[in-house]
């Protein structure tokens, strides 16, 4: 539940809000996304969190994370970590929650209701803490999914569980297709929300 005066803050876990989409069938439309939470509070700052290959020469995900920027969005990246594990399989690790835990804490004293967009169980005792501040946290993520994208500790922990399945018609379009996002696909994505 929203209410019109209520001052909101959107905190966005970009790679968990990406899986669930994808997990869905759709992907998100960043700028439909930031009215439909404009419409419903104040909306004082949107924050999008993510990981960026710092090794590569051009990061596909540049391009949006360029567009978040310039339309309302507060970026907060780091550089990812490549390794190879026991397998000698090529793996990236670039855990933003700590990041986003601080930012929310810290802005908690400004804001009544936060939005997460993440199934991750590991915001719980954040969303707790929130909670004792008196700040109202809804969870944005699915359990339409097979696994389900939400950690059942979270979406009990949380005022309000919503849906990604629920916003589709208001802040999705259709995928570009199965393949795994190319350059092409962000630049692609960046010029369309724009």
């Amino acid at each position: 539940m929203f209410y019109r005066d209520e001052r909101l803050a959107l905190f966005i876990d970009g790679s968990n809000l990406y899986a669930a989409a994808k997990a869905l069938g759709f992907d998100i439309d960043y700028k439909l996304l930031r009215q439909e939470f404009m419409r419903r509070g104040k909306l004082l700052r949107a924050f999008y969190y993510t990981a960026l290959l710092d090794n590569e020469e051009y990061s596909p995900i540049r391009p949006l994370v360029d567009w978040l920027h310039y339309n309302g969005f507060t970026m907060v990246t780091k550089p990812a970590k490549e390794y190879t594990d026991s397998l000698g399989r090529r793996k990236v690790k670039g855990n933003m929650d700590i990041e986003l835990a601080v930012d929310a804490m810290e802005l908690s004293n400004h804001v009544d209701h936060i939005v997460l967009f993440s199934g991750d169980g590991d915001f719980r005792p954040l969303v707790e803490a929130l909670q004792r501040k008196g700040v109202r946290v809804s969870v944005v993520s699915t359990i339409r999914s097979q696994p389900p994208m939400i950690a059942d500790e979270l979406r009990r922990q949380a005022d309000d569980f919503i849906e990604l399945e629920g916003l589709r018609d208001v802040v999705g379009r259709p995928p570009r297709d199965n393949r795994a996002p190319t350059e092409e696909d962000y630049v692609e994505l960046a010029r369309n929300v724009g």
